[in-house]
């Protein structure tokens, strides 16, 4: 496999030139070098690379994505699920990140708290690998097991069951990219033998999170579960505003609280390989059944229907990725009120992977805002419908923008998916908060 610089969205903060970047934190007057402090060795247990175990809650039930249509995938009419105790759930969060800030030295504290007022930390997030983009806070293979622990257990306390499982296959996927998974080769400086990744948390073999050489490639990047950063902007707590912030390449979550209310807006959700081979020799797709969905829907519809949906025969970049927080769309594309009744259960299907990411106190609650104006949100298609052909998506209306971008250039695009989820109405939770 041969890695190259990432193909990013020219309209975007993003598309910067792969050039040597210097750390604009390092260069603040007056300012605590977070990445500088860690990079010096002056946070007490630091050097345990990867994630080690993975705490669960328990089993509990079905998440909203495995229960039936009638909770989880209700009509247009509106969203029937009925949503669980939203304060408890709020409290559950706020116990779990201040839990978390317990396992801290005074030295990784400073590190990774930032105050509330402090939006350029709020936006400081990208898909680009290390090296690529400068971020800040706490990177996970500089911190202990048992901080790690915790900061999962804030992770499971605020995202549901299946929503949790989709990031950690995201994340492990970063792992297969270095061992050399997703076209072969080790063009990102994996060691050979090691080609094996797990979502349930444990780095592959001879990895620690990534290859043996530390999942360097070209140019300064680095690839591997270590490279990823952690934050929190606010103080944990139940009835103040605060946002935790985890992501690296290819996928971030920004989880704001507040009001009795979390959300996950923007968020980055992608994955290089897309599909790749876990320890165990299983096939892991993590964003598999959202792709299988998209072409169930696309095909589902008329041949008036996919006139207006389908604007282009191959696929496009991101329209609204990183670095385009406060913008909206024009609506284009097939909007839901043509849909049939069957056509707008699968739309809401769709929708439901995104919005069941969240708990699923809240989850039913966050849908229904997309359906509530859902004869107002449009589906939009580019590229071939027939099913495994690399094509972008979009759902776009009042409350909600998803996009899946494949990525081509020199790798194979059906590989390399790009994602977004949006609300543009409360990006970083701007309406909840208001």
């Amino acid at each position: 496999m041969t890695l190259h610089p990432e193909r990013e969205l020219p309209m975007t903060a993003q598309s910067e030139p792969p050039t040597a970047l210097s750390d604009p934190i390092d260069r603040a007057p007056n300012r605590l070098s977070r990445r500088g402090l860690i990079r010096r060795g002056a946070i007490a247990g630091a050097g345990v690379a990867g994630v080690t175990t993975v705490v669960r809650f328990g089993t509990g039930g079905p998440s909203i994505l495995a229960q039936d249509a009638a909770t989880a995938t209700p009509d247009a009419a509106g969203a029937t699920a009925v949503a669980g105790d939203a304060a408890a759930r709020i409290q559950q969060i706020a116990d779990a990140g201040n839990a978390f800030l317990a396992t801290l030295t005074a030295d990784e504290k400073s590190a990774v708290l930032f105050d509330w007022s402090d939006t350029e930390q709020k936006q400081r997030w990208s898909n680009f690998p290390e090296g690529l983009f400068s971020r800040d806070g706490l990177m996970w293979g500089d911190i202990s097991e048992e901080v790690q622990n915790a900061w999962l257990a804030l992770m499971q306390a605020t995202l549901s069951e299946r929503g949790y499982q989709r990031v950690l296959e995201e994340w492990a996927a970063d792992d297969a990219l270095a061992a050399g998974q997703g076209g072969g080769g080790n063009g990102a400086g994996g060691a050979s033998g090691s080609t094996s990744a797990t979502a349930s948390g444990t780095p592959p073999a001879g990895g620690n999170g990534g290859p043996g050489n530390g999942g360097r490639g070209m140019g300064g990047m680095s690839y591997g579960k270590q490279y990823y950063w952690i934050a929190l902007i606010g103080t944990p707590s139940a009835t103040d505003p605060w946002q935790w912030q985890w992501g690296g390449h290819h996928v971030t979550v920004n989880a704001t609280v507040g009001n009795d209310n979390v959300a996950l807006t923007p968020s980055f959700i992608g994955v290089q390989p897309a599909t790749y081979t876990d320890d165990a020799g299983n096939e892991v797709r993590p964003l598999g059944d959202i792709e299988d969905e998209a072409f169930a829907l696309v095909n589902a519809l008329d041949v008036e229907q996919q006139s207006a949906a389908i604007l282009g025969d191959t696929y496009i970049d991101l329209v609204l990725g990183p670095g385009q927080d406060g913008k909206t769309l024009q609506p284009e594309g097939l909007p839901a009120s043509q849909l049939t009744d069957d056509q707008k259960t699968m739309l809401v299907g769709l929708v439901s992977y995104y919005t069941g990411l969240l708990n699923d106190d809240l989850a039913a609650a966050r849908l229904k805002e997309v359906t509530d104006v859902l004869d107002d949100t449009y589906f939009v298609w580019y590229g071939p419908t027939t099913q495994g052909s690399a094509a972008y998506f979009r759902v776009a209306g009042p409350t909600i923008v998803i996009e899946f971008s494949p990525q081509g250039g020199m790798g194979n695009a059906q590989d390399h998916i790009h994602g977004i989820y949006r609300d543009p109405s409360n990006d970083y939770g701007a309406r909840y908060l208001a």
